[in-house]
Parts: structure tokens; C-alpha cells; sequence
């Protein structure tokens, strides 16, 4: 059976790499310049050369020799895109520019069939339509015509609502993003998304056979403060506090957040409060702090494992780092399941071009429009 070898640039605590090693690729090098993601990385990857710095560092001859004359047929990454479209016209020193000009340097270089990165929703929004386009005449230049897709991870059995940008490069334009699903209608049927309860039931069933889980520290988990854990044994499973009728509702007088609820803008706190998230449903989106997130029937934060699992990382998966350094990884991260279900498609592709040996010529959609593309993205199902 062939070996489909791909690189992860910015690879993090190694979401991308995750998914698609379980979708059967092998894994050459990932590189990061985070100290505790790269030691994450290593503890969970150790067959492959995990390299601990900046991405312009890679130089061709750096690129070449971690490759080893191996063919490369998929190059990963999350670039940052936001300052991308300046470039050359005003400010080319600007950092995250030049991050994303190494990224399209290693493609360059290495000439992967496929590049796969991910990026959030907005920057398919009108306001960034100058740095997509900067993007897409980037991967032209080179040989590359790129498909752009907002894609949403609960559809792909991950117990979390999260909505992110996906772009897949290759030389023949030819893919399509794979078919969600869950949380669908299929025939007379709704196919539900996975929950969080069912995800708290199968890690409970994991731990049953597991003496000791560090990213699992319910003490940790536990360590509230006595008001807000006050606060927080107000609230139901599935509410929050957001509004002041929420606040009226839950919290007793001698409890009130002590908001002036008619100075605050659009009269309602920047993010939930004390949420409790419901058991029925999957997660909201994970960022790089939940410190506003709370386990559903328990009076205590969730543990570490427990927001891996919410991006469907493996339960024996070993985070490094202080737990404001592990929810910044696992924030960032893309869901492992996600992708796989990409990489798969992209593994299916790759089979077929090697039986028909088909040549792999830019083809003649790769002037497409922002906002065709923008029409397309939005196209959840």
C-alpha cells in the first residue's frame, strides 16, 4: 500500500497531526515555536522529528534535509492570514505576513500534492476579501488552486459546535470537502450531533480502567473561589448569566454581580457567565481561556482531559505545560476527527492520481471569484 507522507507547520499541541495520522498518513516533521506544544507534541508523536522553532527558520536546505528525499504529498499547517494582504505594499516587516510567506515557501519548496490549513470564519467575511485574495494569487503562483470551506466540526461527530475556515490547495483543483454526517436530516431521519454527555459518559467509562490521568485533576478542576462557587450552584445545567434577567432569575441578592446593567454595552455581559453547559447538546466553540465554561451537574471547572475530549482528541492523549498553557493548545487545536475526515479525502484522491498517473494541471477555475467563493463557504450542509 502506498505511503502518503505529509508536514505540519505551526502543528501546536498537534490536532491537525492527530487526524491525519489516523487517516493513515505518515507524519515527516511538524515544527512550532511554543515551547509546551512542541513538548506535547513530542510526547505523543515521538516517531516523528519535531522541530522547536520559528517556521522561517525552515530554510530550502533545512526543508530538504528533514525530508530526506522523501516525497512530501501534503503540506498542513494554520498560518496566521490577518495582516497577510500588506505585503509589499507598506509594510512587509509585518510579523504575520511573513509567518504565512514561509508557509507558502515550504510548498514552493517541497511541492506537495495537496495543502491543507485552517483559519476562523472571518476570513472569508467581506472586511478580509483583500487578504483571501492575497492568499489565493499566492497558491496560484506557485502551481496551486485552492477550495475555501466554512466548515462546522459538530457534522463530523465532534461534541462541539465550532465553525472554521478550511482551504485545501492542490495542482488540479480537484477536491471536495467530505459530506457531513451528523446533526442532518437524512431521508425522514435527524442524524444528531454527538453530546457532551455522551462524551462525558465514554471518558468515564475510559477512566474505569485508568490508574492515573494528570490531565485529569478534578482537585485542580475544583479550586473556585467560595463566592463564585456560590454563584455558579445557582445555575442549572444548560444556563448562564448574560443578561440581567438572567442574573434576576439565578443569582440571590446578596450573589449580584454588582453590574450596572444599563451602562454595559448592548446591556449584556462580553461572554456567559458562570455557564453550565448542557449534557444534551454538543459544546460551544473552545478558545484559548473557557474560563467561563462549567461542568454540567458537578460544582467545579472541567478538567484538562475533559476539554481534549470536547475536540476529540484521544482520552490517553498527554498534555505539557501549566493548565493556562493546555487550554491555549487544546483552544487552538483543530479537532482531530475533523481532520481525519479531511484527510481521508484527501488519501482517497491521492490513491486515484497514482491508478490513473494523471497529470496535474492548474485548471481553468482557478480565476475564481471572492465572492463566489464567500457564496459557497457559508454552505454548511
Amino acid at each position: 500500500m502506498a505511503k502518503f507522507n505529509f508536514v505540519d507547520l505551526f502543528c501546536g499541541a498537534g490536532g491537525l497531526s492527530t487526524g491525519l495520522k489516523q487517516a493513515g498518513f505518515n507524519e515527516v516533521f511538524a515544527c512550532d515555536f511554543d515551547k509546551w506544544a512542541v513538548e506535547t507534541m513530542r510526547a505523543n508523536h515521538p516517531k516523528t522529528t519535531i522541530i522547536h522553532e520559528p517556521v522561517q527558520k525552515l530554510t530550502p536546505k533545512k526543508l530538504l534535509e528533514l525530508t530526506q528525499g522523501q516525497k512530501v504529498h501534503l503540506v498542513a499547517g494554520g498560518p496566521p492570514c490577518q495582516g497577510f494582504s500588506t505585503i509589499g505594499k507598506g509594510n512587509p516587516e509585518d510579523e504575520r505576513n511573513s509567518l504565512f510567506k514561509y508557509f507558502v515557501r515550504t510548498v514552493r519548496v517541497l511541492q506537495p500534492d495537496f495543502v491543507l490549513f485552517e483559519n476562523v470564519t472571518g476570513l472569508v467575511s467581506k472586511k478580509n476579501e483583500k487578504t483571501l485574495s492575497e492568499i489565493i494569487k499566492a497558491f496560484k503562483k506557485i502551481g496551486y488552486e485552492l477550495k475555501i470551506q466554512v466548515l462546522e466540526a459538530q457534522k463530523y461527530g465532534v461534541p462541539q459546535k465550532r465553525r472554521r475556515t478550511f482551504i485545501v490547495g492542490s495542482k488540479n483543483g480537484e477536491f471536495d470537502f467530505p459530506i457531513p454526517k451528523f446533526d442532518i436530516e437524512k431521508g425522514d431521519k435527524i442524524i444528531p450531533a454527538v453530546t457532551l454527555g455522551e462524551m462525558l459518559k465514554d471518558l468515564k467509562e475510559f477512566h474505569k480502567n485508568v490508574k492515573e490521568d494528570p490531565n485529569h485533576d478534578l482537585q485542580a478542576a475544583k479550586s473556585i473561589n467560595e463566592r463564585d462557587l456560590a454563584r455558579l450552584k445557582c445555575i442549572p445545567e444548560g444556563r448562564c448569566i448574560r443578561y440581567e434577567k438572567d442574573e434576576k432569575q439565578f443569582l440571590p441578592k446578596k450573589l449580584k454581580l454588582g453590574v450596572d446593567w444599563k451602562k454595559i454595552r448592548e446591556s449584556r455581559l462580553r461572554e456567559n457567565h458562570y455557564h453550565r453547559l448542557s449534557r444534551k447538546k454538543p459544546t460551544p466553540t473552545l478558545n484559548t481561556h473557557n474560563h467561563h465554561y462549567f461542568h454540567p451537574t458537578q460544582a467545579r471547572k472541567f478538567t484538562l482531559r475533559e476539554f481534549a475530549c470536547m475536540q476529540t482528541f484521544p482520552m490517553d492523549y498527554e498534555f505539557k505545560g501549566s493548565r493556562t498553557s493546555v487550554v491555549r493548545q487544546i483552544g487552538n487545536a483543530v479537532p482531530p476527527l475533523l481532520a481525519k475526515s479531511i484527510g481521508l479525502k484527501i488519501k482517497q484522491l491521492l490513491k486515484q492520481q497514482i491508478k490513473s498517473k494523471k497529470k496535474t494541471t492548474l485548471s481553468s477555475d482557478a480565476n475564481q471569484k471572492i465572492s463566489d467563493i464567500r457564496s459557497r463557504a457559508f454552505l454548511y450542509s
